[in-house]
C-alpha cells in the first residue's frame, strides 16, 4: 500500500490535498518515468520526500495559485489582442466582441479612454505598415510571380530586390561622401586643394582621351571598355584628385572620407546580409534537424496557397511528390551506405578521389587560361594595337570572355561528374552548386591576380614607384575598368542569352512537331544558377567599387533590368524546375553565397588598400604611400584626449580583453543554445510520449464501452445522442475499483510528476 502511494500519478485537488489514480498510473509516460527512476540510485528516496514535501496544503495551495495566475496571465493576453487575429470561429469572435463591448461599459471613464486610445494607435500602426509595403519595389509584379509560380521563385525576385535596395545605399554612401561635396564646393564658397603634380616620373599620366576626328564606332568602344572620354569623369577612382576642401566653416578631407565610405559600404553589406540570413537560417536549422519532421511539413504543410494558376498547381504537387520521392531516396541511399562492403567502400572512395582529381585539373586549366587572357589582354591595351572594330573589342573583353565561357562549361561537366560519385539528391545539388560558386567567384580572384602581377611587376627591381608605373599611371583606374568591363560583359551575355537562346527554344518546342524538340523541352528557370549569375555580378562590384565609385549606380541600373528581363523569360520562355528549391532554404542559401562573395571581395580591396603603393600620379591618396596611411595621418592631428583614447582602443590590451569577453559571451551562448536543444529533445520525448498516452486512454475508453455494452443491453435500444459523461462513469467504474475515473473531480492544475 505505501509502495502503491509512492508510485502512483498524482495531482492537487479543488482542496489542495495530493490524491492518485490507479489508471494514470499505468500511463506509457508515467511508466516510462518510473522506469528511469527505479534504475537510478537513491531514487525511492528522493521520491518520498518529494512526495512528502509535496503532500503539504501549502504547496498545493501555491500550485492552484501559480496555475490560477498564469490562466489570468493568458487571459489578459488574449482580451489585449485584436479579435480578428484569435484562432477562433466567427461564432466565437461575435460572442467575444458583444462581451467586450458589455464589460468596456463597466470601466470607468479613463479606462475606457486608454482602451480607446490604444486601440487607435494599433490601427494607426498597421495602416502606416499597409502603405509603406504599397511602396516597395516591384510589389505587384512580385505577388503576380508569387500566385503563379510559388514562393521557390518568389525568393529569386525578392532576392533581386534585396541586391536592388542594396547597391542603391551604398551609391547613396558614395555619392553623399564622395562626389557631393567636390560638386558642391564651387556653389559653397569652397576653396579646393587638389594634389599637384611633383614633377616626377611616377607623377605622369598620360591621357587616354581621343583626339582629333573620332570615329563612331570608337565611342562605342570607349562605352563599353571604360577608356577614352570615360576615363577622366566621376565614374574611376583617377578623377579625385582633391585633398581638401575647404568650406567657410569646416575643412572636408576627401581621402578620409573616402577610405571610410569604403570601410562603411562593406560593413553595411556584411550587417545587412547577417540579419536577413539569421530568419532563413533557423528556419533551415528546424527542418533539417529531424527527418520525420520533414515529412510531416511536406504532407501537411507543404501546399503553397499562395498559387492561383492551374499550372502551377500542378507543378506544385509534382514538386511536391519530387520531394518525397528525393526524401525516401535519401533513406535508402543511407541504408545502402551503411550496408556497404569494404570492398565496395573503396571503389567508391577511389571513384570519387579519381573524378575530384579531373574537376580540380579542370579548374586549374580554367584558371590559367584566365590568367593568360589577362596577361594578354593588358598587353594588347598596352601596346596600343589597333586591328579593326571587332578584334580591339575582343581584345578588350578577352579575361571576361574568357571567364564567361568557364562559367558556362563548367556547371554542364560538374553535372555529368556527380552521377558517377553515388551521393544522394539532396547532396548531389549542394555539392555541384558550391563547385560552381567556387568556379565562378575564384575566377575573379584569378583575374585581380593576374592584374597585380603585373602591376607590381617591373623590368628593374624594385619598383621606382612601388607600382609599374610605365604601364600602369594609375593602376586604380585600370582595376575599375576590367570591373566594369565585367559588370557590363555580364548584363550583355544575360540579354543574349535571352533574346538569342532562350526565346528561340520557346518557339522550336512550341511550334517543331519533333520527337527531338518536345525531349529537349522549354528551357528550366534553374533558382541556383540564376542566383549565382547576380552573386557573381554582386561580387564584382563589391570588389570594383573603390576603383570605380559610381559602379553602384550601374548595378542598380542593371538589376532593374534583370528583373523585367527575367519576369518576362519566366512568363514566356521558360518553366519551372522540376526539382523544387524551397523558399525557407533557398533564401539562407542565397544569402550564404552571397556572404561569401562579400568575404571574397574583401580581400583584394584590403590588399589594395594595405600593401599595393597607391598611385602617385592619380586619385586622392597621391600624398600617401598606402590608401591606409590617411588614417593615422590623421588621427595624429586630433587634440590628445581623443587620440589618447583611439590609441588605448586599439591598444593590444584593449583587444586580448575584448577577446575574452568575446570568447566569455561566445561560451554563454553555445551553453545556452545546448541548454535549449536538451529543453527542446525533452519537449519532443514529451510530445511523444503525450500521444501514447492518447492512444492508451482511447483503448481503455473503447474496452469500457464494449464491457458496458455487454453488461448493460438496455443501452443498445438507446438513441446515440442520449448517451452523455454518465455512462462512462459506469463503464470505468465496472473496470476499475471504486469507480476511480470519476471519482475525484479533474485536477485544477496540471498533472506533477
Amino acid at each position: 500500500m505505501e509502495a502503491m502511494e509512492v508510485d502512483s500519478v498524482f495531482y492537487t485537488d479543488r482542496s489542495g490535498r495530493v490524491t492518485s489514480n490507479p489508471l494514470l498510473d499505468q500511463l506509457p509516460s508515467y511508466q516510462s518515468l518510473l522506469y528511469r527512476r527505479k534504475s537510478s540510485t537513491g531514487g525511492t528516496k528522493r521520491r518520498s520526500s518529494t512526495r512528502a514535501r509535496l503532500s503539504s496544503s501549502g504547496s498545493g495551495k501555491w500550485g492552484v495559485n501559480t496555475v490560477n495566475r498564469l490562466e489570468e496571465k493568458q487571459k489578459g493576453q488574449t482580451e489585449q489582442r485584436p479579435i480578428r487575429e484569435l484562432a477562433k470561429t466567427m461564432a466565437e469572435k461575435r460572442r467575444d466582441k458583444t462581451q467586450r463591448l458589455v464589460e468596456a461599459r463597466e470601466l470607468s471613464s479613463w479606462r475606457q479612454w486608454r482602451q480607446s486610445t490604444r486601440r487607435n494607435l494599433r490601427r494607426l500602426k498597421d495602416d502606416a505598415q499597409e502603405w509603406l509595403s504599397s511602396l516597395q519595389l516591384w510589389r505587384g509584379d512580385i505577388h503576380l510571380i508569387e500566385g503563379m509560380f510559388g514562393t521557390g521563385i518568389l525568393s529569386y525576385f525578392s532576392f533581386l530586390r534585396f541586391l536592388v535596395m542594396l547597391n542603391m545605399i551604398i551609391f547613396l554612401l558614395m555619392f553623399s561622401f564622395v562626389m557631393l561635396p567636390i560638386i558642391m564646393a564651387p556653389y559653397s564658397s569652397g576653396n579646393t586643394t587638389y594634389n599637384q603634380n611633383d614633377g616626377s616620373i611616377c607623377s605622369v599620366y598620360p591621357s587616354s582621351a581621343r583626339r582629333g576626328l573620332v570615329i563612331f564606332h570608337e565611342h562605342i568602344t570607349d562605352l563599353l571598355s571604360g577608356g577614352g572620354f570615360l576615363e577622366q569623369t566621376y565614374l574611376f577612382y583617377g578623377y579625385y584628385k582633391v585633398d581638401k576642401i575647404h568650406f567657410p566653416s569646416i575643412t572636408y578631407n576627401l581621402p578620409l572620407a573616402y577610405l571610410l565610405a569604403t570601410v562603411a559600404y562593406l560593413f553595411l553589406s556584411l550587417i545587412w546580409i547577417v540579419k536577413r540570413s539569421a530568419t532563413g537560417f533557423k528556419r533551415n536549422l528546424v527542418q533539417d534537424e529531424d527527418r520525420f519532421q520533414s515529412f510531416c511539413n511536406k504532407i501537411f504543410a507543404g501546399w503553397d496557397f499562395c498559387i492561383t494558376n492551374e499550372n502551377a498547381a500542378r507543378l506544385k504537387r509534382s514538386s511536391l511528390l519530387y520531394e518525397l520521392k528525393t526524401d525516401l531516396e535519401e533513406e535508402r541511399i543511407k541504408q545502402k551506405i551503411k550496408d556497404r562492403t569494404r570492398k565496395e567502400k573503396c571503389r567508391i572512395y577511389v571513384i570519387r578521389l579519381i573524378l575530384n582529381l579531373f574537376v580540380i585539373a579542370v579548374l586549374a586549366g580554367c584558371f590559367y587560361s584566365i590568367y593568360v587572357a589577362t596577361v594578354f589582354s593588358q598587353e594588347a591595351q598596352m601596346n596600343n594595337t589597333k586591328v579593326n572594330f571587332i578584334v580591339d573589342l575582343i581584345n578588350e573583353y578577352l579575361p571576361s570572355i574568357v571567364i564567361t565561357l568557364a562559367n558556362f562549361i563548367t556547371p554542364l561537366l560538374f553535372s555529368v561528374i556527380i552521377n558517377y560519385e553515388d551521393y544522394s539528391p539532396a547532396f548531389e545539388i549542394r555539392f555541384t552548386l558550391m563547385r560552381c560558386v567556387f568556379m565562378r567567384l575564384t575566377s575573379i580572384g584569378v583575374l585581380l591576380f593576374s592584374l597585380w602581377s603585373q602591376i607590381t611587376k617591373c623590368k628593374e627591381e624594385p619598383c621606382v614607384c612601388g607600382y609599374n608605373h610605365v604601364l600602369y599611371s594609375c593602376w586604380e583606374t585600370r582595376v575599375g575598368q576590367e570591373m566594369y568591363k565585367l559588370t557590363v560583359f555580364d548584363f550583355i551575355i544575360i540579354v543574349a542569352v535571352t533574346i538569342f537562346v532562350e526565346f528561340p527554344r520557346k518557339l522550336i518546342v512550341k511550334y517543331c512537331e519533333c520527337g527531338l524538340a518536345k525531349w529537349w523541352g522549354q528551357q528550366e528557370f534553374a533558382i541556383p544558377q540564376n542566383v549565382l549569375e547576380i552573386v557573381y555580378g554582386q561580387t564584382i562590384c563589391w570588389i570594383g567599387t573603390f576603383y570605380c565609385p559610381m559602379l553602384p549606380a550601374i548595378c542598380t541600373i542593371k538589376y532593374f533590368f534583370i528583373f523585367y528581363i527575367k519576369k518576362v523569360s519566366l512568363m514566356n520562355n521558360c518553366r519551372p524546375a522540376t526539382r523544387p528549391f524551397r523558399a525557407s532554404s533557398s533564401n539562407f542559401f542565397f544569402l550564404g553565397v552571397l556572404l561569401i562573395g562579400l568575404a571574397l571581395a574583401c580581400l583584394p580591396v584590403i590588399v589594395s588598400v594595405a600593401q599595393i603603393n597607391c598611385s602617385q600620379a592619380c586619385g586622392p591618396f597621391v600624398n600617401y604611400t598606402t590608401s591606409w596611411e590617411v588614417l593615422p595621418t590623421t588621427v595624429a592631428q586630433l587634440p590628445d584626449g581623443v587620440r589618447t583614447l583611439l590609441f588605448a582602443l586599439s591598444s593590444e590590451a584593449f583587444a586580448v580583453s575584448f577577446f575574452v569577453f568575446t570568447c566569455l559571451a561566445m561560451f554563454y551562448v553555445i551553453a545556452l543554445a545546448g541548454a535549449h536543444k536538451r529543453v527542446i529533445n525533452q519537449l519532443r520525448d514529451q510530445l511523444a510520449m503525450e500521444g501514447r498516452d492518447k492512444r492508451f486512454l482511447i483503448q481503455k475508453l473503447c474496452q469500457a464501452q464494449r464491457l458496458s455494452a455487454i453488461k448493460s443491453p438496455a443501452s443498445k435500444s438507446q438513441p446515440r445522442s442520449s448517451r452523455s459523461s454518465p455512462c462512462y462513469h459506469t463503464s470505468f467504474s465496472n473496470n476499475f475499483n471504486e469507480a476511480v475515473f470519476l471519482a475525484h473531480p479533474p485536477p485544477d492544475s496540471s498533472t506533477h510528476v
